[in-house]
């Protein structure tokens, strides 16, 4: 018996949407302003998963030039049918006031790993599109529908649409299916067909800690639809003390082997010694997480096994263990043409004249561009924080003349949560390094008047980031030898969803390398290598 341990996901990666071609199982993840758009993992087993994709590579599949944070993608949703695979994805453009102006779109592909094509678009409705495609053969749309109207509760409910796929749109009239429960906020539909009955799998709470999963079912596609007797299907609201909470936002699989599982999104808190447990259950640097429950069925309804909880240890499917390698290398040297596919940039992809592999061959180039609160060029490559207690190094060959000019190792949240220990000018000192900070967009660089002067002599500068559950650190060195701590402490948890202006953000920690030039003229830094390496807890 095989026991899969949670989040089989670690670090940022929300809104599974798990799809099974025969023995081969793949999730959909989503990436909000990250680009490329939407990670998807491949599993043999439903335990050891691999990054084999990012579908949204080209801007004209997705342009998030100027996307808020937290906008881009959200919640993408994965499908096979007629011999290819289908994902449906949202751009949303606006997150705050009244309107989510959010536009959804449907790509195809024949292997999980080619070029996806151009979208087509399908409607601007409202966010979590997902595909469901009938036994008959037709295609229908489902979304949660958004209300901008004042006074009224801003969730509508869930609106089907039939999909035409030789007309490459929607068809027919929008009906809403289904107005939610009394935990309200639904959206997230997944339709599955099974047992003679249609059922309707939806999120309800809010991606916090009072998320859930709800689950219905009707004889007819369009309703009525009936709740679970005991719903939700999954919550960790009634459960402070479990270490996975905000369970919800679930899909649902059978595997070859006629078992059946969900994967959810989940959150692990930080530790917080000396707090009452429900004053605030805490923050989650790592983002939302992916993880998955066996289910049972009991009188034509899905049951989580255990309890309607999430559980750290779920017995796996009657299937041979297959075990990938981790998919990088803990020391990246940059000797490829492309970078890996845990790399990601801001928004847009970045074309050669901001990241070259090829103008300093064995080095990541990044000519300088605008800076860490800009949503629109940024030249900053970064991945996910994807465990507790990690270390992340690089080695920066950067000559500025202008304190506009910076360079250097960013630990980053979005805009307006960030730290970075960076090469940069003084007129007094020639090159420094020196640290800021960025705290709910309020600045600080706590140095002072003690930034650390580099030698003239000293080409390379070696940065490094070492975080320990709650607390993380920079160090830096001369000769990659003998290192030198900053002395300040930072906190993990003002990284995270639950911290930025009270919670409302849904991305999660990232650590990379940045190059700045404000003053326009795209001076470059030239970095090394890039270690991340998990390391044992304290």
């Amino acid at each position: 018996m095989t026991i899969i341990q949670n989040p089989i996901l670690t670090g940022f990666n929300p809104d599974p949407s798990i799809c099974r071609v025969n023995e081969d199982y793949y999730i959909a993840v989503s990436t909000f302003e990250w680009f490329p758009g939407v990670g998807i993992y491949h599993s043999k087993d439903l335990k050891n998963w691999r990054l084999v994709s990012r579908p949204l590579n080209r801007l004209s599949q997705l342009n998030m030039m100027g996307n808020p944070d937290s906008g881009g993608i959200w919640a993408p949703a994965l499908s096979y049918s007629d011999g290819k695979f289908w994902l449906i994805y949202t751009d949303v453009k606006v997150t705050e006031g009244q309107w989510k102006d959010s536009h959804n779109y449907l790509v195809t592909c024949e292997s999980i790993n080619g070029e996806w094509s151009e979208p087509i678009y399908l409607n601007s409705s409202g966010f979590d599109p997902s595909l469901f495609h009938d036994d008959d053969g037709k295609k229908y749309l489902v979304n949660m529908l958004w209300d901008h109207r004042v006074g009224n509760h801003n969730f509508y409910g869930i609106v089907l649409q039939e999909y035409n796929h030789e007309q490459q749109k929607l068809v027919g009239k929008a009906e809403v299916i289904f107005k939610g429960t009394d935990i309200k906020l639904t959206e997230a539909p997944h339709l599955y067909k099974m047992n003679g009955y249609y059922y309707l799998l939806t999120a309800e709470g809010g991606t916090k800690y009072e998320h859930a999963s709800t689950i219905a079912r009707s004889k007819d596609l369009r309703g009525p639809y009936v709740v679970h007797p005991d719903n939700p299907l999954i919550t960790s609201w009634p459960n402070p003390r479990n270490p996975l909470q905000k369970a919800g936002h679930a899909s649902i699989v059978k595997t070859h082997t006629n078992e059946w599982f969900l994967v959810h999104l989940t959150g692990r808190p930080l530790p917080q010694e000396d707090k009452p447990l429900l004053d605030h259950r805490g923050y989650c640097p790592l983002g939302r997480e992916t993880a998955i429950q066996r289910l049972e069925w009991k009188n034509d309804w899905p049951y989580v096994v255990g309890g309607n909880e999430p559980s750290l240890e779920t017995e796996g499917p009657d299937i041979e263990e297959v075990i990938w390698d981790k998919g990088f290398d803990e020391k990246d040297d940059f000797n490829n043409d492309t970078l890996n596919q845990h790399f990601q940039t801001l928004r847009i992809p970045l074309g050669e004249d901001i990241l070259s592999l090829k103008d300093n061959p064995g080095h990541l180039r990044l000519y300088g561009k605008e800076s860490l609160t800009s949503k629109f060029t940024q030249s900053f490559v970064a991945r996910r924080w994807q465990h507790f207690n990690f270390t992340a190094e690089t080695k920066v060959a950067f000559n500025p003349e202008s304190f506009q000019q910076a360079a250097g190792l960013v630990n980053y949240y979005n805009t307006q949560n960030w730290t970075a220990l960076q090469i940069t000018w003084n007129e007094e000192k020639g090159r420094i390094l020196e640290l800021t900070t960025c705290d709910n967009f309020t600045f600080d660089q706590p140095l002072k008047d003690k930034q650390i002067v580099i030698p003239e002599e000293v080409e390379h500068v070696y940065l490094r980031a070492d975080v320990n559950t709650n607390i993380y650190e920079y160090s830096y060195s001369f000769d990659g030898e003998n290192w030198t701590k900053i002395p300040v402490q930072l906190y993990s948890y003002k990284l995270s969803d639950d911290y930025i202006q009270g919670g409302g953000f849904f991305t999660g920690a990232f650590v990379g390398m940045q190059c700045q030039d404000t003053s326009g003229e795209n001076l470059h830094a030239d970095f090394d290598y890039f270690v991340y390496k998990e390391k044992e807890s304290n």
